[in-house]
């Protein structure tokens, strides 16, 4: 099926956001820290690993920066724990928000994500209050050749265990899978010819997505921008719609 991708704006959002305030390569050091900790330190053997340090190149992060982190992550000395932690909660115009941490500290990390909800007139909830209204996917974006059709792009993914295809930009696609195959369909798309994989993550989608009181803009932005400044968040998600940027 061909479509509008919400999901691409939501991210183009966030990426500049992340790349202003300077923190993203804080946060994408923590995943390397995390993935290492999980599968080990060779990305030949773990592809967690791979994932990040794709993720890390793609938001254009120095080879110098990926080896440290990956070495300290790797060693016995000073080597931070970080947990994961999801946070649930409801912004203003009713708007629900999914926010991903990797924290050493739950309780520091819990106070600031609930004083940017209660900043920006929004709430923070127990696990499970919004989380009912996403799935949880895995989401590979991928390039194809100019002689690869459409059809034949649905065909391949779908062979490779895909759950669904859409059409963002000619020759740009996103491939949607439930979240326990994510990294098999991952790993049959790099063997395609003509297919170049240029992001992919295990992601929470919105089933539906609401339009916000145009009162409501401000206080929007700004809690989805304190979340995301804060250096224990990974990822913030949400069912708003919001105006294109110019």
């Amino acid at each position: 099926m061909s479509g509008h991708s919400k999901w691409a704006n939501i991210k183009i959002k966030k990426g500049k956001n992340d790349a202003v305030r300077g923190n993203i390569f804080t946060k994408i050091g923590r995943e390397l820290a995390v993935a290492v900790k999980q599968g080990g330190p060779d990305p030949a053997s773990n592809s967690k690993l791979r994932d990040v340090i794709a993720k890390a190149k793609q938001n254009n992060m120095p080879n110098d920066n990926i080896t440290r982190s990956i070495k300290k992550a790797s060693g016995e000395l000073n080597t931070v724990n970080y947990e994961d932690m999801i946070y649930e909660g409801y912004g203003p115009s009713g708007m629900a928000v999914i926010v991903e941490a990797l924290t050493d500290n739950k309780n520091r990390t819990a106070g600031d994500v609930r004083h940017a909800f209660d900043k920006c007139g929004g709430a923070l909830g127990s696990n499970g209050c919004v989380s009912y209204l996403f799935k949880y996917k895995g989401l590979i974006v991928v390039e194809v050749k100019d002689s690869i059709s459409e059809d034949d792009v649905m065909m391949f993914a779908l062979d490779c265990g895909a759950d669904d295809v859409v059409c963002i930009d000619n020759n740009v696609y996103e491939i949607y899978t439930i979240s326990t195959d994510y990294m098999s369909v991952k790993d049959n798309i790099e063997k395609l010819d003509g297919f170049t994989i240029l992001e992919s993550e295990l992601a929470y989608f919105a089933d539906s997505t609401i339009d916000p009181k145009p009162e409501d803009y401000p206080n929007i932005n700004r809690l989805i921008n304190m979340l995301n400044e804060l250096d224990d968040v990974q990822n913030v998600y949400h069912n708003i719609n919001l105006p294109d940027e110019e």
